[in-house]
């Protein structure tokens, strides 16, 4: 472990910054990391696995065939250790102090784990030279979604406990907020870079359970009595047969909403990007039919 008054100072500047609500699990075979051993007054002395060298670990998606692990390399922040262990301390590994340095990494799953509440335990290691610190922006977006807890649409029409008409126009429309629909704005930071990532709903797609899909490129437009029986103007459906025959007579009903995430890096001279997320609702719908009597 480091000392604690050298690991504040690296946790604050070298942490990834996110909210205990963020999605947290433990890397069982990271490609930075190994089994920690040694009786340093420094810190724990971790072995690299297969894979790095002098602290750099290997670009692109790999995997170990013989154990089928993921072993892709992870966004790291790194930090030379301050003050450097004294020449006798085992971190060393046979070098000397002035050749090279010995550095602390902490990796993006290490930092989820601390977030909830896990010990963090950087690893330690010499290299020649500072290591390059490889930080994925759009990975840090991503981080930045899980930070804005995305749900499935909010529907509010149809409603669950009302029934509708064979034939007659059925009204769809959701409740607006920042996490059912956006707009939603959250940042993630590591290393010295900073993502901000806004998501919104882009359109929603309906499976009306008989069969049919909608899609609607909005929230949809609130039903008011004074409409009658007009069709929605931006999102409704009409069904051509009851839900009698259906699992507890209603029709079974998905609105899945696809969020669109502009992101940039703040002070990174333009480089943004973008990528989508779903999310899902489910609600069900009776169907009945006007009966005439003569």
């Amino acid at each position: 472990m480091l000392k604690r008054s050298t690991l504040a100072t690296f946790l604050t500047t070298a942490m990834l910054y996110v909210l205990p609500a963020a999605s947290a699990s433990a890397d069982d075979d990271p490609v930075i990391g190994g089994d920690c051993s040694g009786a340093s007054s420094y810190v724990t002395v971790c072995e690299q696995q297969p894979g790095t060298s002098d602290g750099q670990s290997q670009s692109g998606d790999q995997t170990d065939k013989g154990s089928g692990k993921d072993t892709t390399p992870q966004v790291c922040s790194v930090e030379r250790l301050d003050p450097q262990p004294p020449a006798s301390d085992p971190t060393w590994d046979g070098h000397k102090p002035g050749d090279g340095a010995i550095y602390t990494r902490v990796c993006l799953s290490d930092a989820l784990g601390a977030a909830a509440g896990a010990q963090i335990v950087p690893q330690v290691f010499w290299a020649a030279e500072a290591p390059a610190v490889n930080v994925d922006p759009e990975q840090l977006a991503r981080e930045a979604v899980d930070r804005m807890l995305l749900t499935g649409p909010n529907i509010a029409s149809p409603r669950t406990a009302g029934q509708y008409l064979v034939g007659v126009p059925m009204w769809m429309w959701v409740n607006e907020s920042p996490t059912t629909y956006g707009p939603n704005t959250a940042s993630a930071s590591l290393a010295g870079v900073t993502v901000t990532a806004t998501a919104k709903v882009k359109k929603i797609n309906w499976s009306l359970g008989d069969g049919s899909t909608v899609t609607c490129s909005g929230p949809g437009t609130e039903y008011a009595a004074t409409y009658g029986k007009e069709v929605s103007p931006t999102c409704g459906h009409t069904y051509s047969r009851t839900s009698a025959s259906q699992t507890g007579g209603k029709y079974a009903l998905t609105a899945t909403a696809t969020w669109t995430v502009n992101w940039q890096v703040v002070g990174g001279a333009g480089e943004a990007g973008q990528f989508t997320e779903t999310r899902q609702s489910q609600t069900q719908v009776a169907i009945g039919e006007l009966q005439v009597v003569r």
